[in-house]
């Protein structure tokens, strides 16, 4: 084929206005894609809204239009519904673009709601699938049976799926989908923004003393990242600091929790924080911790190990596959003490940072795009 694919993909993991950095690793794969010219995107990117939904408007700065779309749902009691109410609200949208100019397949970039949802879809206007699995959305939701219900029936529709990790297309198989039909598509990694900074720590704020081993974590203030896990192990680690970058409900409680186990001092919590300092946090950092209780393979893994920054994370999804020797860091149970142990042996003694980094090496958005352009070509010449 040789103009470019006409790719619609159906997403609710994508940044949007009232979250910017929601999914910045979705919108950033397909930065890589439309860069190469193999793929003519066009992105859904659905957003609940209770019980009446409100307008729906699009972006095209990013160059390519991105459509939100609000869908009615009921909040907490919607999940059920919610692929057949992402389907209704967009096939109007969906049936009118593919008139004005035909895609040639439909992908969703997160296994649900977004997998059942593109599944109706693809099926109504006959268009091939293809679905991409991440972790949480596998390792949650195919805990509920009315979800992997409607999972298994899109996997199985779908001409392709992929996985994050090679772990997680193991967990897919355990769920019932063909391993044939899944490929591992890792992450990607934009090498100009992570790498080792010798000066990185100059710039920090809270400012933290040279001299304080400095202990990183970033990711969403929810308890299934682990941060209370991690500032109850800052009492094993003397003097060290722990900075938190992310927003969510356990802001308060973590604070509390630092206070009351008089490390209020020593734990800093940072709320979000811009896409332009993340990669001198982790840089500045001694050590990244994250003792998450599920992920797939996480982003901020492979941004902390480029920057130089060993790992202190838990055995889950593709752990393994990054944590390959010491020098990359440790995995560790998922206890205060084991953390503690872990961060107190990578001080006493750590890696050289150009030892970390090169576990990142084969990790690029380039990469990251040329797989995920071949595994479009290979959906809509099936």
């Amino acid at each position: 084929m040789s103009r470019p694919l006409r790719v619609l993909s159906i997403t609710t993991l994508f940044p949007r206005p009232d979250k910017p950095g929601f999914g910045g690793f979705v919108a950033r794969q397909f930065a890589a894609l439309v860069e190469r010219g193999d793929a003519d995107l066009t992105v859904i990117s659905p957003i609940a809204r209770p019980l009446i939904a409100s307008k729906p408007s699009i972006d095209t700065s990013r160059g390519y239009p991105v459509h939100y779309l609000p869908f009615a749902t009921v909040p907490k009691l919607g999940a059920r519904w919610n692929p057949a109410l992402i389907a209704r609200a967009a096939l109007p949208l969906v049936c009118r673009l593919h008139a004005e100019q035909p895609f040639d397949l439909i992908d969703a970039q997160f296994f649900y709601p977004d997998g059942p949802a593109a599944a109706r879809i693809a099926k109504e206007i006959g268009l091939p699938l293809s679905i991409k699995a991440r972790g949480s959305d596998i390792h949650y939701w195919g805990t509920q049976d009315y979800a992997l219900r409607q999972m298994l029936r899109a996997a199985e529709q779908a001409s392709e799926l992929l996985a994050v990790s090679e772990a997680l297309k193991a967990d897919m198989v355990g769920l019932g989908m063909a391993a044939e039909r899944i490929a591992v598509h890792y992450t990607g990694l934009d090498h100009t923004k992570f790498w080792p900074r010798p000066s990185a720590r100059e710039v920090l704020e809270p400012p933290v003393p040279f001299s304080a081993p400095l202990l990183v974590s970033i990711g969403n203030l929810i308890p299934l990242k682990g941060h209370a896990l991690a500032i109850e192990a800052l009492s094993g680690i003397p003097a060290a600091h722990l900075l938190i970058a992310g927003d969510g409900p356990e802001q308060a409680a973590l604070s509390q929790l630092a206070a009351r186990l008089g490390l209020a001092d020593r734990v800093h919590l940072l709320g979000s924080m811009s896409n332009d300092m993340v990669p001198l946090l982790l840089a500045a950092a001694d050590a990244f911790v994250l003792p998450s209780e599920r992920e797939g393979l996480a982003n901020v893994w492979i941004e902390a190990l480029a920057c130089g920054t060993p790992l202190v994370i838990t055995n889950v999804g593709g752990a393994r596959e990054v944590v390959g020797d010491p020098s990359a860091g440790r995995l560790v149970e998922r206890s205060p003490r084991a953390i503690a142990n872990a961060v107190c042996d990578l001080l006493a003694d750590p890696p050289a940072r150009a030892d970390v980094a090169r576990h990142a090496a084969r990790f690029s958005w380039e990469a990251n795009a040329a797989q995920l352009a071949a595994h479009y070509q290979r959906i809509a010449k099936a």
